[in-house]
């Protein structure tokens, strides 16, 4: 399939961004909204369709088909987004056909750990690589897996919804149960685990991207939040290392914002954690496309599903 200008939509628990790229990595127009993740789907339906009219009138988009990066679990072929514990009023939204309805073109949806793990493989840091694990680490904590050189889904489109693995038998509450790794390590965890463990102080919520300026200037109690958080993250390293063996293991969102005020931490329990033989191939890196990674995500459905690479 020959693909000229894709329209991509990146939707995340904070915002939906939306923009106009190309198969080579190219992002031409770039808009935004917030999500509002406990409101209805037809109302932000209707804000998406204004954000996607007003790109495709644009004389810089010549978009021929639609690319979608969302969080999981979804049908991927049929478009189906199933409740995702951030968007948790979507219950079995027919996103593609919508789409299609709407524009009258293709649509193409991708699980967002998977389209951020095409998105470094293709552009980034997986460039290269036969096996890589991508950890979105934003609002939701997810991973898309590129063994062998292809994407694996796993058997109903959930391969790689790690954030529900429990990791400890207390702890704060998400996607379903206490101690998951999405209630350790994703951006809205730890951001109760900052209210459960300094209640007095923070117990009306702190993002994490705050608690990450407070621990670089040096505050104690932000740092104990973000060395908890840190140390789940490295048991995650260990569990993929040993049971998947890539090559890299890719930290997307809170990965590159914070850097080692999680990392140093979770390499630590990471060495502890993991066999020797997986432990010494597998690198531990920021995603290389930064900020511009739900960009390109957003693309990367169109590309792969569509065969442009």
């Amino acid at each position: 399939m020959q693909l000229n200008h894709i329209l991509g939509i990146d939707i995340g628990g904070t915002k939906t961004g939306v923009v106009c790229g190309t198969s080579s990595g190219e992002i031409l127009l770039r808009s935004e909204f917030p999500t509002m993740p406990g409101r209805k789907f037809q109302e932000y339906f209707i804000e998406l369709c204004s954000f996607i009219s007003t790109t495709l009138q644009d004389s810089k988009c010549e978009a021929t088909v639609i690319s979608v990066s969302v969080g999981g679990p979804l049908d991927v072929f049929e478009g189906v987004i199933k409740s995702p514990p951030h968007l948790p009023e979507w219950c079995d939204v027919p996103l593609k056909k919508l789409l299609s309805d709407e524009f009258k073109l293709p649509v193409y949806i991708e699980h967002d750990g998977n389209a951020g793990a095409l998105a470094e493989y293709f552009f980034g840091a997986g460039r290269g690589s036969r096996s890589i694990v991508f950890l979105t680490l934003g609002t939701g904590f997810g991973a898309g897996l590129i063994l062998d050189g292809r994407l694996y889904r796993g058997t109903s489109f959930v391969a790689g919804e790690i954030g529900h693995i429990r990791i400890a038998d207390n702890g704060p509450y998400a996607y379903g149960k206490h101690g998951s790794l999405e209630a350790y390590c994703s951006g809205a965890g730890i951001e109760k685990l900052a209210g459960i463990m300094f209640p007095d102080r923070w117990a009306i919520g702190i993002s994490a991207r705050e608690l990450g300026d407070l621990a670089k200037d040096g505050d104690v109690q932000a740092i104990a939040v973000l060395e908890i958080s840190g140390k789940y993250l490295g048991r995650a390293f260990a569990l993929i290392a040993d049971f998947v063996n890539p090559q890299k293991i890719i930290l997307g969102g809170l990965g590159f914002r914070l850097g080692s005020l999680l990392t140093l931490t979770a390499m630590e329990e990471f060495k502890r954690e993991a066999l020797r033989e997986s432990f010494e191939v597998c690198e531990i890196v920021p995603a290389q496309l930064n900020e511009r990674i739900g960009d390109l995500a957003s693309i990367c459905a169109a590309i792969y599903q569509g065969g442009a690479k």
